[in-house]
């Protein structure tokens, strides 16, 4: 298995866990604000960890479209005077 494939099941795996906490948060299941804030600061954490996750996906892909130039061989500056 190559490590895009893994970096995309991480992301996925991200992704669910971060659902279920806003699930938990969403239908009643914190009953004090000391719970409500250890979640939310999960929550945050799983959306920091994914947001630089797919920073690092988008640069991968950017440079994948760029052209390859290690084979340009570059002679130098041309000297304009005759």
């Amino acid at each position: 298995m190559d490590e895009i494939n893994i970096i995309y099941k991480i992301q996925k795996r991200l992704q669910a866990t971060l659902q279920q906490i806003g699930d938990v948060m969403i239908s009643g299941g914190v009953d004090n604000m000391e719970k409500y804030k250890y979640l939310l600061g999960q929550a945050q954490a799983y959306q920091l960890m994914l947001q630089e996750i797919s920073n690092l996906l988008n640069d991968k892909e950017q440079n994948d479209e760029q052209p390859d130039l290690t084979n340009v061989v570059h002679f130098g500056d041309r000297d304009t005077e005759d």
